[in-house]
């Protein structure tokens, strides 16, 4: 951001230009995405929105921040304090925070994950980190027995075995399908199982 809202109401018309910039983004695609529409939409002048935001790039990404934020969110790492014999309710919850932070606003995740380009200061990398910790969290507690470098790759294995069902499962308007849920736990606990008894 090209400056930093310190009172309430700039905070405020922030919020206002990013959900608004957001609901533009989702409609039209990067190709058409403008910051002369997001004022427009956000009710402010385009003079407004560049004293915090310099170019569409710096808009995108703050949009792309909030919205890694909110699939984070989605991904609670408070598991953590669920006991290690509770391997079936950690992937439950793993598996339902996915597919709510999948949930919300597809439009604007594919375009986000799809269009737009990744700025210098991305915080792509920092999320990636954070978002394959939350797997494995949960593989460790599987195991009894932290390998680092082995949990690594598993967290990826089942990162990537998750966000490719659980996104053929949003073009196919399947997300909230309790059958789809059962069968993605199976998966992951069954891949856990057998990785911790070889």
């Amino acid at each position: 951001m090209r400056k930093a809202p310190r009172q309430q109401r700039s905070r405020a018309t922030v919020d206002t230009i990013v959900e608004a910039a957001a609901r533009v983004l989702a409609r039209r695609g990067w190709a058409h995405f403008t910051t002369n529409e997001t004022a427009s939409a956000a009710g402010v002048s385009v003079g407004s929105l560049y004293q915090y935001f310099p170019n569409k790039l710096a808009l995108a990404e703050e949009i792309r921040k909030r919205h890694l934020d909110a699939v984070l969110a989605a991904i609670s790492s408070s598991d953590e304090r669920v006991g290690a014999g509770m391997l079936e309710q950690r992937v439950a919850k793993l598996i339902d925070g996915v597919v709510a932070a999948h949930s919300v606003d597809q439009h604007l995740h594919r375009v986000l994950l799809d269009e737009v380009p990744l700025a210098a200061r991305s915080t792509q990398d920092q999320f990636e980190a954070e978002y394959l910790r939350r797997y494995q969290v949960v593989i460790a507690s599987a195991s009894g027995k932290p390998d680092p470098e082995r949990d690594d790759f598993a967290g990826r294995v089942l990162s990537g075995a998750v966000e490719g069902v659980v996104h053929a499962a949003a073009r196919h308007g399947e997300l909230d399908s309790p059958a789809l849920r059962a069968e993605l736990i199976d998966l992951v606990c069954g891949y856990l199982r057998r990785r911790t008894a070889s």
